[in-house]
């Protein structure tokens, strides 16, 4: 990390896309809980795409789409409100395409929240493109909601993390487990395989690499503690031969998985990683995807 300062985080406003699917609806309903949770306002947005659909519709079709959009977007902030009457819910009706709509909504200080299939959805562990395209290109954290919408709370946060790097974002983890008095469990994959007949395994052994990403899982957590003292943060280092495949079991048993988003090399555009993007597909608990420089340092408390 650099010499700037970290700034504790606060949990924003919540941005859920409305698209009229029973997965998007779910999606509603948690960010709605999330906002309630935080004590922050739910912004519905339903991207109409108007803007494209005017180059080869007709004015009838294209005032039937923004008065669907509209009815859509009120029907669901009735039923947003019969669960969470205090809750301040906004509509928005835009005009964009949903992954250029979402980020607009968004700002620089939101949180997106989608589900996990959309209207075009082949299968319910396939993520839909456009939460795949916000996941993807976001500046601000982005939850996919997975999982039963029934599941019991497991009291936990987890926050899937690799070395001292990660501390900017883990601290906004740390303000999800925080919100929901719950404990956060900050948890690195030590993959065998990615030392075996490497210089490294040549120079140390593996049980001496194993130590050292202890040690270093446990600094981080230590300095986790020191931003937020009241808070159970737990360590734990999992080994394995695939690291999304035991991140996918840790996720079985967490409430919301938290994870952070690298730039692609030489600033190639943005992606997911391999890890991110198995997870967002096939975790059982919603995924946030915080992207780089989104929670920078600058110093410690």
């Amino acid at each position: 990390m650099d010499s700037e300062t970290l700034v504790r985080p606060e949990l924003g406003d919540l941005v859920v896309g409305v698209d009229g699917s029973p997965s998007a609806r779910a999606a509603v309903f948690w960010a709605a809980a999330e906002a309630n949770l935080r004590s922050r306002a739910l912004h519905l947005v339903h991207a109409a795409d108007t803007d494209r659909r005017a180059y080869w519709s007709d004015a009838e079709t294209m005032q039937a789409i923004r008065e669907a959009g509209r009815e859509l977007l009120a029907d669901t902030a009735a039923a947003v409100a019969e669960r969470f009457p205090d809750l301040d819910v906004t509509r928005t009706l835009g005009r964009r395409e949903p992954v250029t709509g979402l980020r607009e909504a968004a700002g620089d200080d939101k949180t997106i929240v989608v589900g996990s299939r959309g209207l075009g959805g082949f299968s319910s562990l396939l993520l839909g493109s456009v939460g795949l395209g916000v996941a993807a290109r976001a500046d601000v954290p982005v939850i996919v909601v997975r999982g039963e919408a029934d599941r019991p709370e497991a009291g936990s946060v987890t926050a899937a993390v690799r070395d001292s790097a990660d501390l900017g974002w883990l601290l906004l983890a740390a303000a999800e487990a925080a919100a929901r008095k719950a404990s956060l469990h900050v948890v690195s994959v030590w993959n065998i395989l990615t030392h075996v007949g490497s210089v490294a395994t040549m120079l140390d052994d593996l049980d001496g690499a194993a130590r050292r990403r202890v040690e270093e899982t446990t600094l981080l957590a230590d300095r986790v503690r020191a931003w937020y003292p009241d808070l159970n943060v737990v360590p734990h280092v999992e080994t394995g031969t695939t690291t999304p495949g035991k991140l996918v079991e840790a996720a079985a048993h967490t409430d919301l998985l938290v994870m952070g988003r690298s730039h692609r090399p030489l600033g190639a555009g943005p992606s997911l990683g391999r890890v991110a993007h198995t997870l967002i597909h096939h975790a059982p608990c919603p995924v946030q995807i915080v992207p780089a420089g989104f929670a920078t340092e600058a110093g410690t408390p």
